[in-house]
């Protein structure tokens, strides 16, 4: 997977065409290409060299994608790290991944001298946005390279991301994604949506996760025009959507719950949308039916995928209401639900999904035991817990972390949860299970009512008896303003468990 070559390819079918659409400047594929090469020459300049890694310390800006495509450019690894990290879990992750250079965004909680005396493997702190002595500035290097082609060959094996997740087990890991691997989500988008260079896509999730980078890679690998955000802002959204002709998008469902909490939302012009897609939550199909009633000319797409299959992995057909499912498997994925003794299931039952392909990740950087773990006969084991309909199409029942005992009946918080949002007064909610002296564990809803709403403890626990059975409603509410969430927009479900 030569980048370089396919940037050159691109400027030359379509110099004048948009690439990208940030902050109102308009970046052309010819630009995007010649910007990115000399940043690359710069990087070479540097000293830094095939298969080294390179951290990144960005918010979402078009530094971000410069350095992704300049690593790549040049055959070395990107490391791109959540710009909300603290600087104790930044040192971490830049001592583990060996990384000889950070691109970091300057702020008052991380300091480029501080990291400098915690990472001595780091060789170069490169500074974007502004210029500090002894530290290189990212403007500078974009001066003072030169545009001409990177000659360097990569081979498909080759490592282009180190992804760190710490996904449930709150343990961060890092997820190796070759340079092959780098073509498998716009692959994947272009079959099940037929994303295309005609395409406007509105990007507003963090760079530094694969749902954002699947934005980039579709810039690059089909010619799609980008607009991107530096976080999402829903109104804002909103307005680009309107002003800019967007014609689709993938979020996670908080975010669709966020807009959909706007006084304005059925102010905005959204004809131009052609499709959007939830990933992530069972919870999505609801939000994707509100989401409609306003948007009717749209499809309302529902998928699944982890960072370490290189995400989209399924995804409902177009035009399907099956948005209960995540859908079926690109015909070069196979998908299968095994039982705890890694014999597969029989429709109908739940088990834990697995994951065979070359779009699975190789593993886990420098930690054997955990790729062995998750990788067994072939098959990766994603802890997501699923099970197929007889028409092949798969359903996420929840992660292994997300079942509830409940005196001996097994409980899935993401079932509990899409019932709740069912009630046209809830916002957001998440569903834990907590100790309980009589029945082991019993569900617990953390519920987040929309604006005005005077809904009660009593009024959800009836409405819930419509949706699910006795022992499936949750024991305990908690009414609050607000759920923690993730970068990625994902509710994070260790916080409210330490609450209790």
């Amino acid at each position: 997977m030569q980048i370089a070559t396919i940037l050159d390819n691109n400027a030359n079918i379509y110099p004048t065409r948009s690439a990208l659409i940030f902050k109102g400047k308009i970046l052309t594929f010819s630009q995007l290409r010649d910007y990115v090469f000399k940043l690359a020459d710069s990087l070479v300049n540097l000293g830094i060299r095939k298969n080294d890694r390179i951290a990144i310390y960005l918010a979402n800006s078009l530094e971000y994608i410069y350095t992704y495509l300049a690593i790549w450019s040049i055959g070395a690894t990107a490391v791109p790290l959540d710009f909300m990290l603290t600087e104790d879990e930044l040192v971490s992750c830049i001592l583990h991944s060996e990384a000889v250079a950070v691109i970091a965004r300057d702020k008052p909680s991380v300091r480029p001298e501080r990291i400098k005396q915690r990472c001595p493997n780091l060789k170069h702190i490169i500074v974007s946005q502004e210029k500090k002595g002894g530290f290189f500035n990212f403007e500078e290097l974009l001066e003072q390279g030169q545009s001409s082609t990177p000659q360097v060959k990569t081979e498909d094996k080759d490592y282009a991301i180190i992804f760190y997740t710490s996904g449930t087990t709150g343990k961060p890991k890092g997820v190796l994604v070759n340079y092959l691997q780098l073509g498998a989500p716009p692959k994947a988008m272009s079959y099940f949506v037929d994303l295309n260079a005609r395409d406007i896509a509105l990007c507003a999730v963090p760079l530094s996760h694969l749902g954002g980078l699947v934005f980039l890679q579709s810039i690059v690998f089909l010619g799609t025009t980008v607009v991107l955000m530096k976080r999402f802002v829903p109104l804002e959204f909103l307005r680009l959507i309107q002003d800019y002709k967007v014609t689709c998008f993938w979020l996670v469902p908080s975010m669709y719950y966020a807009i959909l909490q706007l006084k304005e939302f059925e102010s905005f012009d959204l004809s131009s949308l052609n499709w959007l897609v939830s990933f992530g939550a069972p919870s999505s199909a609801e939000a994707l039916r509100r989401f409609h009633r306003h948007c009717p000319q749209a499809n309302f797409i529902n998928g699944w995928g982890l960072t370490e299959t290189n995400a989209p992995t399924v995804v409902i057909p177009m035009g399907s209401t099956k948005l209960e499912s995540v859908g079926l498997p690109a015909p070069w994925i196979e998908v299968k639900v095994f039982d705890e003794h890694d014999q597969e299931l029989v429709i109908g039952q739940v088990g834990e999904i697995v994951v065979r392909s070359w779009v699975v990740t190789d593993g886990y950087y420098k930690d054997p035991q955990a790729t062995a773990l998750a990788i067994r006969r072939g098959w990766f084991h994603t802890g997501d817990l699923g099970r197929f309909d007889n028409e092949g199409y798969l359903y996420i029942v929840g992660r292994k972390k997300e079942m509830i005992k409940v005196g001996g009946e097994i409980v899935f918080e993401p079932e509990v949860e899409a019932a709740i949002y069912k009630h046209p007064d809830v916002a957001e909610a998440a569903v834990i299970g907590v100790s309980n002296d009589f029945r082991g564990e019993v569900p617990k809803a953390f519920v987040v009512l929309k604006q005005g709403s005077t809904l009660t403890e009593d009024e959800i626990r009836y409405f819930l008896r419509q949706h699910l059975a006795h022992f499936k409603i949750p024991h305990y509410f908690e009414f609050t303003s607000s759920l923690p969430k993730n970068r990625a927009g994902k509710v994070e479900k260790e916080s409210l468990r330490s609450r209790d």
